[in-house]
């Protein structure tokens, strides 16, 4: 879904060369800027920026959440969800595989309207039943959902930047709001308005994006905190139990 995808892509959000030319410093708060900004660009920018400004052994760490730890690819077919990564460790690790497709969640239907009622998230512990496609044959399975903290290498943020849909990337609006910094740490708080792919609904939300940078100015660690919480709640959907 968009917001999925605005959580985990808005973590990583870059800059051309050509646009990154334009600060007189090669300094970590300019890079960072540079980082932030590109997400008002466009995909291949974005992918020829991280390329070049992010360390090999670079991680994007984005927020913690409660849900199974697996990612798929909204774009790749509209209103179904196949299982494109699993992370390590988490509770999605123990029942699920690539390439398992989802076809009810807690008794809802996978489809194009139904996507924003999956209830993968939810209190830690309790136990979620969904049907899923495994090599042509359907398989119930039962997932009790965990704390998962994520983290991405850099082959894995750039596999995820080529699968998204060029289209979708750049928001309706954005911009900077500040950009602090001490020592090799920099802080960006930046603000951006846009439409969700599965309501139809514009939303606007802040998020404060931390980048740490190594010896050779490059960035070696990049984490955000994002309004998830009211991002939803513009839309209409409501927390309950």
């Amino acid at each position: 879904m968009k917001l999925t995808q605005t959580i985990i892509l808005g973590s990583l959000i870059f800059l051309s060369g050509s646009l990154f030319s334009m600060h007189h410093e090669n300094t970590p708060e300019s890079v960072a800027e540079a980082w932030v900004k590109a997400g008002q660009t466009g995909k291949q920018e974005a992918i020829d920026f991280v390329t070049k400004h992010m360390a090999a052994d670079g991680i994007n760490a984005p927020g913690r959440y409660v849900g199974f730890g697996f990612t798929y690819n909204p774009d790749a077919e509209p209103g179904t969800m196949v299982v494109a990564g699993i992370q390590p460790d988490s509770p999605a690790s123990k029942v699920l595989k690539v390439g398992d497709a989802f076809l009810s969640v807690n008794n809802v239907r996978v489809n194009e309207r139904n996507m924003g009622k999956l209830n993968f998230r939810g209190k830690p512990g309790e136990e979620v039943k969904a049907v899923i496609e495994r090599d042509g044959k359907r398989k119930n399975i039962s997932v009790a959902r965990g704390v998962i903290s994520t983290s991405y290498t850099k082959e894995q943020v750039l596999r995820n930047m080529n699968s998204a849909v060029a289209e979708n990337w750049k928001p309706d609006e954005a911009n900077i709001v500040e950009v602090m910094s001490k020592d090799n740490i920099v802080y960006v708080l930046h603000w951006a308005k846009d439409t969700d792919q599965v309501s139809g609904l514009p939303y606007e939300a802040y998020t404060v994006t931390r980048f740490v940078f190594n010896e050779e100015g490059l960035v070696e660690r990049i984490g955000n905190l994002s309004e998830d919480r009211f991002v939803l709640e513009q839309q209409g959907y409501t927390i309950s139990r």
